[in-house]
């Protein structure tokens, strides 16, 4: 029981990190290591996780877009601007989604956009995947 409330306490980080939240779960990942789960296993938990994540900022982006300008939360001439912007470099942008601070906002740029979501979902657990594995074989390779 322990060990599944460890991977889902890795989901939860890992989920909430993806939203608009500023919270990381590459050190929840890395602490879990060193205590002996199964790399793979968090590694994909972290992932679907994070996808996950950023599947709500999308579905924000999708639906919310209108409510945010409708409460001048941002211009809808700054809303058209970014979803233009995403339009031009939409499956490049989306690459960067696993990065911290910007990458929350181009999936939910990528709602707003419309971004057709069989590739949001496909390029974003790529990005997302990759990056958790990059941070897994640092972490190996710095303590062997």
């Amino acid at each position: 029981m322990h060990d599944f409330l460890d991977y889902f306490y890795l989901f939860l980080s890992a989920f909430i990190s993806a939203t608009l939240f500023p919270l990381g779960s590459e050190g929840v990942l890395l602490w879990m290591i060193e205590n002996g789960r199964v790399v793979v296993l968090l590694v994909f938990v972290a992932s679907v996780a994070n996808t996950l994540g950023s599947l709500v900022n999308y579905y924000l982006g999708l639906k919310g877009i209108d409510y945010i300008v409708q409460k001048n939360m941002i211009s809808a001439k700054k809303a058209e601007s970014s979803r233009k912007l995403f339009e031009s470099y939409g499956s490049y942008a989306l690459l960067l989604s696993w990065v911290p601070i910007i990458g929350d906002p181009i999936t939910m740029i990528a709602g707003t956009a419309r971004y057709n979501l069989k590739y949001f979902l496909l390029i974003v657990a790529f990005a997302k995947t990759a990056r958790y594995v990059f941070v897994v074989i640092l972490y190996i390779k710095g303590i062997s």
